[in-house]
């Protein structure tokens, strides 16, 4: 019903030493699973949820992952998630685009983290899923607007019923 998010990583084909920053991380499902894949590499996982903070650091404890750096940070907000510019391969960012308020000013800082010809994996609800009535992005607006932003489609992810998901790329 809902989508699987060790799939959706797999998709993205990440190297052991990328540098990974899990936007919006939540409860760091995510976060965890990237710093299996990237051993040699480091993922941020960023969240402004306090609450949420002490849940990804216990998750990350209990699975003997040592390479997951927890911020606590404004992913809508230049420079919010403390990042340095240009240091991140790939960004996730998973259930996050319809809760955020200023949709331009985020997909502005994952521009500004990325190095050029770094990745967006976008997850995000369907307009038919469970979550309708909420602030819901479609897929074609949520592609408008990062392509306004400087990214394009590298490929579309197969992300569930409820779902839709994409690979873009930081021009």
């Amino acid at each position: 019903m809902f989508t699987d998010p060790l799939k959706n990583i797999k998709s993205l084909g990440l190297r052991e030493t990328d540098i990974v920053a899990d936007l919006g991380a939540g409860t760091g499902f995510y976060s965890v699973a990237a710093g299996h894949i990237v051993s040699k590499g480091k993922v941020y996982a960023v969240e402004i949820n306090k609450d949420y903070l002490a849940t990804i650091k216990q998750k990350v404890r209990d699975a003997h992952v040592s390479n997951v750096e927890i911020i606590w940070g404004d992913i809508e907000k230049k420079g919010g998630t403390s990042l340095r510019d240009g240091i991140i391969d790939v960004a996730i960012a998973s259930n996050v685009l319809f809760q955020v308020q200023d949709k331009d000013k985020f997909i502005q800082e994952i521009f500004r983290i990325l190095k050029k010809g770094g990745k967006v994996l976008l997850i995000d609800w369907t307009e038919t899923s469970l979550m309708a009535g909420q602030s819901i992005v479609s897929k074609k607006n949520a592609l408008a607007l990062f392509e306004k932003h400087g990214f394009v489609l590298d490929v579309e992810v197969n992300a569930g019923l409820h779902h839709y998901g994409m690979i873009l790329i930081k021009k």
